[in-house]
């Protein structure tokens, strides 16, 4: 029999981690699958594919039995829950989290970020991107390396190039000069986007910081647990959200270049005062931690049960 929940993605590792991170939040055992599309099914919209895409149109093909619940998350998913919906008979509840860039009535629940601005019945905007972390996840990551890290001040989050961001000069020389102000310990991690430059001048300037040397497994979990402020730098969501589930002071470091959709997520966290600007300068406040995840797992799990009895109304009569 096949899992009751599948999260299913097209392999880009932030649309994974959400997918995953709902799926898990269901409390139903789950299966991941990774698919990509052959062409022509990849160049088609969404919700105009044509016939055999489960079959031939898939790196890895699919059939039934379906899934009661089928979580997808990015553009290219999308059309995989469209045809495993209809293929299914409507019978397999469908939740495709960002926006899809289609019909939203072809899915039973759509899960963007609220800076889309996309709405509807159907829709359930969240305040910061789902994800995987938990309290448990946190509270283990941060014993096993408390040794290492110790009395963790700040834990320094790094992105990195990206199509609408990048560090210059300035960028990285007012973060350099912001955190070598700080008293207590600065423990700093990169990402898979962070260029070797970036490190090597922060090195530089701070000699008395912790860098994780990329190898063994990264320390990012831990450095969030245990830490008393984080500083994220402000091109990923993702990373941004999963700071400010912590509940600490959460500071964004400026990079050069922006997009509007960015920047309305950061300016609403900072609102409702979960968000700060870096400037070299760390303060005390507390906000409730922001964690969508339960959240959406409740009310898909209400909606499905809501549509299991209406389905089961209609039998009767």
């Amino acid at each position: 029999m096949p899992a009751p929940v599948w999260a299913l993605t097209t392999g880009e590792a932030g649309a994974a981690g959400q997918a995953e991170g709902l799926a898990a939040a269901v409390g139903r055992p789950f299966e991941v699958k990774t698919v990509r599309l052959r062409r022509p099914w990849c160049w088609l919209p969404a919700h105009r594919q044509a016939p055999g895409l489960l079959q031939t149109g898939l790196t890895e093909s699919l059939g039934p039995p379906w899934p009661e619940l089928l979580i997808t998350c990015g553009r290219r998913s999308a059309s995989v829950s469209v045809t495993v919906r209809r293929a299914s008979g409507g019978r397999c509840f469908t939740v495709h989290i960002q926006n899809p860039r289609i019909p939203l009535h072809h899915f039973d629940l759509v899960v963007p970020p609220r800076h889309d601005g996309v709405t509807g019945p159907n829709v359930l905007a969240t305040r910061v991107a789902l994800h995987r972390l938990t309290p448990e996840k946190l509270a283990a990551a941060g014993d096993a390396w408390r040794s290492r890290l110790g009395d963790l001040n700040v834990a320094v989050v790094l992105g990195g190039r990206s199509r609408s961001h990048r560090f210059t000069p300035e960028t990285l020389g007012a973060l350099a000069d912001g955190l070598a102000g700080l008293e207590g310990s600065v423990a700093v991690t990169a990402s898979r986007r962070t260029e070797p430059g970036v490190l090597a001048e922060l090195k530089a300037r701070l000699p008395n910081a912790w860098f994780w040397d990329g190898t063994g497994c990264n320390p990012y979990l831990a450095m969030l647990a245990l830490a008393r402020h984080i500083v994220v730098t402000e091109d990923s969501v993702s990373m941004t959200s999963e700071a400010v589930s912590t509940g600490k002071p959460v500071y964004a470091a400026r990079m050069a270049g922006g997009n509007r959709r960015l920047a309305r997520f950061q300016a609403a966290l900072r609102e409702e005062g979960v968000l700060r600007p870096f400037d070299g300068r760390l303060a005390e406040w507390r906000y409730e931690p922001v964690d969508e995840t339960p959240r959406v797992a409740a009310e898909l799990l209400r909606r499905m049960e809501t549509r299991n009895l209406q389905a089961g109304q209609l039998q009767g009569e």
